[in-house]
C-alpha cells in the first residue's frame, strides 16, 4: 500500500474532526505548499477554529449565564453603594444646615 502524502493526511484529519470538505481541501492544500512560513490563510482558519472552539467550551460550561449572574451581582452592588453615598451626603447636608442656623 502506497504511503498518504502529508497533504492527505492533513485533509483526512481536518475531516475527522468535522471539517467541512472544502474547507479541509483548502487549508490541506495551503498547507502542503508552503515551505517554512505559514500562509495567512492557513492561518486566518486556525485563528478562527481556535475561536469556535473556545466559545463552544465557554458555552458549554456556561459562560454566558455566570457572566450574566455577575453583571447582575455587580449592578447591585453599584446600587448599594449609590444609596449609602447618598444616605452620607444626605446626613452631611442636614449637619451643615443645622450648623449655619
Amino acid at each position: 500500500m502506497a504511503r498518504k502524502s502529508r497533504q492527505d493526511e492533513i485533509f483526512e484529519r481536518l475531516r475527522a474532526q468535522g471539517l467541512r470538505k472544502s474547507v479541509a481541501r483548502t487549508v490541506a492544500k495551503a498547507t502542503s505548499r508552503t515551505s517554512r512560513n505559514t500562509p495567512k490563510g492557513v492561518k486566518k482558519v486556525a485563528s478562527d477554529l481556535r475561536a469556535l472552539a473556545s466559545e463552544i467550551e465557554d458555552r458549554a460550561t456556561g459562560g454566558p449565564a455566570k457572566r450574566k449572574a455577575a453583571a447582575k451581582k455587580a449592578a447591585n452592588t453599584r446600587k448599594r453603594n449609590a444609596a449609602k453615598r447618598s444616605t452620607a451626603a444626605k446626613k452631611a447636608a442636614k449637619t451643615r444646615a443645622k450648623a449655619k442656623a
